[in-house]
C-alpha cells in the first residue's frame, strides 16, 4: 500500500469516504488529476448502502485500469464485519474497539489480525484507541470529554505490541464530524510524534474535517501517514447538488443535477490531496 512510501517521505495519503458511485468517481478523478495515490473508505453504513461487493468490484476495475487506489473498510465494530470485507477482497480494515476497555480492545483486535493474516492476502489491519467521536456529521458541540481521552505513547506501544496491527488511529485532538458554528480542533502534533516513536507503526489521523490547513499540512511530517476526510466530502456533495437545483429548479435528470455534487467532491478532494502531499 502507498502508506509505506508516505512514511518514508513524511507525507500523508488522503483517505476519503464515499457511499455511491458519484462520490467514488469524483475522488478518483481528483487523485488522477494530481497523479497521487488515494485510499477510498466505506464505513459500515456506507457500504451497506453501496454494497460490499459493488465497491470492491469498482476498485478492482480501477486498479486494472492502472489507477493507484486502495479500499478500506472504515470503522468496523465486529469480527464478523471484518471477516466480510476481508473475504470480499478489501485491502484494509479498521476494527474500532475504542468503546471497549483497553484489554477488551486488544483481545478483539488480535482476533481480527489473526483472521487477516490467515486470509492468504496482504490485508492491512488498523485499530483505534482513545476518544475521537463516532459520527461524520455537523455537530452543535464536541463530544463530551473528548479532550480528556487522548492516547498516550505508552498505551499506544502496548496496544501495537499486543495486537500486531499495521496502522494505529490515536486520539490526538481531532473529532469525527465538524462544528456547525465553526471552530477548529487543535491537533496535538507533539503527541503524534511521541506516539509514532513509541508505537513503531504508521499512524492514521481520523476526523480531519474541520481542522486548520496548517495543522493538516503538519501531521504527515509529525508521523500520520494517512488522513481521513468524510464530513467535508458529504457537505461538498450536498452543497453542489443544492446549487445545481437552485440554478434550475425544474431539472429532473439526475445525471445533470448530481453533476454539481460530483464537482464539489472532486474540488474538495483535490484541495486536501494537495495539502497532504505538500503541493
Amino acid at each position: 500500500m502507498a502508506v509505506e512510501a508516505a512514511w518514508d517521505k513524511k507525507r500523508a495519503v488522503g483517505h476519503f469516504n464515499v457511499c455511491d458511485s458519484n462520490q467514488y468517481n469524483a475522488v478518483l478523478a481528483a487523485a488522477q488529476a494530481l497523479s497521487l495515490p488515494i485510499i477510498v473508505g466505506v464505513s459500515e453504513g456506507e457500504r451497506k448502502f453501496f454494497g460490499v461487493r459493488n465497491i470492491a468490484a469498482m476498485v478492482s476495475a480501477s486498479r486494472a485500469a492502472g489507477m493507484e487506489v486502495f479500499l478500506n473498510a472504515d470503522h468496523t465494530y465486529s469480527l464478523d464485519g471484518c471477516k466480510e470485507v476481508i473475504d470480499a477482497g478489501f485491502d484494509a480494515v479498521i476494527f474500532d474497539g475504542s468503546h471497549l476497555s483497553l484489554e477488551e480492545n486488544i483481545a478483539a483486535t488480535r482476533s481480527v489480525v489473526e483472521y487477516a493474516r490467515a486470509s492468504g492476502r496482504e490485508v492491512v489491519v488498523e485499530a483505534e484507541i482513545g476518544r475521537i467521536g463516532t459520527s461524520s456529521k455537523l455537530l452543535s458541540a464536541p463530544p463530551t470529554d473528548i479532550d480528556k481521552e487522548l492516547t498516550s505513547p505508552e498505551e499506544a506501544a502496548q496496544f501495537v505490541r499486543e495486537t500486531g496491527i499495521d496502522l494505529l488511529a490515536p486520539a490526538v485532538g481531532t473529532m469525527h464530524g465538524r462544528l456547525i458554528g465553526g471552530g477548529e480542533p487543535k491537533i496535538d502534533l507533539a503527541r503524534i510524534e511521541a506516539i509514532r516513536s513509541a508505537a513503531g507503526v504508521p499512524l492514521v489521523l481520523h476526523g480531519g474535517s474541520g481542522s486548520s490547513d496548517e495543522d493538516l499540512a503538519a501531521v504527515g511530517p509529525a508521523g500520520c501517514s494517512v488522513v481521513h476526510i468524510n464530513t467535508d466530502i458529504r457537505v461538498a456533495y450536498r452543497k453542489g447538488i443544492e446549487a445545481s437545483l437552485a440554478a434550475d429548479a425544474n431539472e429532473i435528470a439526475p445525471y445533470k443535477f448530481l453533476a454539481g455534487g460530483v464537482k464539489g467532491v472532486q474540488d474538495m478532494t483535490e484541495k486536501y490531496l494537495r495539502l497532504f502531499a505538500g503541493l
